[in-house]
């Protein structure tokens, strides 16, 4: 039972960012050409150079055009925490068809959702650990795998009943989620077989499937192999116990959470 349960969850591996180096890179392909008259590729700089300051107007007006993007449909590039993705609406149905697209996907390699809040996580997983478990990893550069809710998109990952839950500690894409009101579906923009991104230029060949590329500057040492491990993913659906899917960029500190705070056992091969 075990040994079919991982081969079912490997693919969850995939969710939120590629991995370097892991055997576990996301597959990505060229996805449709945009319908005639929409505005692809557009790109918006964070101010300044991707510092936070959700207080100033241009702050403010970049994610008011996120939003729109995406709530007209669109795919929008976003920085996170660990590398560059690309979201939209997971509730949307066709968005989420148009990502499947963008990454080469038929449906069976799941996508991971995005929000702005751990509050925001009850309504659309099974929660069976503690809420100060949640807020001791998240926001951050980890990504739970829990049982999913009645309330998420039926579209979205259809052939399982479990979900990744992304948080990132970025101030933009948090705010992204929350103005959305709603869950972001979450892949990483990256070409398949290669490297995540941590600029903008790496992931220059999608700009024109892309409603918006939100540029918030590079995202750690661009010359650092680490920075591309993207996030760590944990199991995290079986009480009382725990899976690393991807041992990612946060191994370490996630496992002495889950371990020994919390005393999850690692669930046996």
């Amino acid at each position: 039972m075990l040994s079919a349960r991982r081969a079912a969850l490997a693919g969850l591996a995939r969710v939120g960012e590629g991995a370097l180096g892991l055997g576990l890179g996301l597959g990505l392909g060229l996805g449709p050409s945009p319908g005639p008259g929409r505005v692809c590729g557009a790109r918006l700089l964070l101010p300044p150079g991707g510092v936070a300051q959700p207080d100033s107007q241009g702050w403010k007006e970049a994610v008011a055009a996120a939003v729109g993007a995406l709530q007209a449909g669109g795919l929008v590039a976003v920085p996170t925490d660990t590398v560059y993705g690309v979201a939209c609406l997971a509730q949307d149905s066709g968005a989420v068809r148009s990502i499947y697209s963008l990454k080469g996907r038929n449906g069976r390699k799941p996508l991971a959702i995005c929000l702005g809040d751990v509050d925001h996580l009850y309504r659309y997983c099974h929660v069976n650990v503690p809420d100060e478990l949640l807020r001791d990893l998240l926001p951050g550069p980890v990504t739970l795998v829990l049982k999913r809710s009645e309330e998420l998109n039926k579209d979205l990952n259809p052939f399982t009943s479990l979900v990744g839950v992304r948080i990132p500690n970025h101030p933009f894409v948090r705010e992204l989620a929350r103005a959305c009101s709603g869950p972001l579906a979450l892949t990483s923009a990256n070409i398949s077989s290669q490297a995540s991104t941590l600029t903008v230029s790496e992931f220059q060949d999608l700009w024109p499937q892309l409603s918006l590329i939100i540029d918030g500057g590079p995202i750690g040492d661009i010359q650092s192999p680490e920075c591309r491990l993207g996030s760590t993913v944990v199991d995290l659906s079986v009480l009382g116990k725990f899976t690393i899917i991807r041992a990612g960029c946060a191994l370490t500190p996630t496992v002495e959470i889950l371990r020994q705070k919390y005393g999850l056992i690692p669930e046996s091969s």
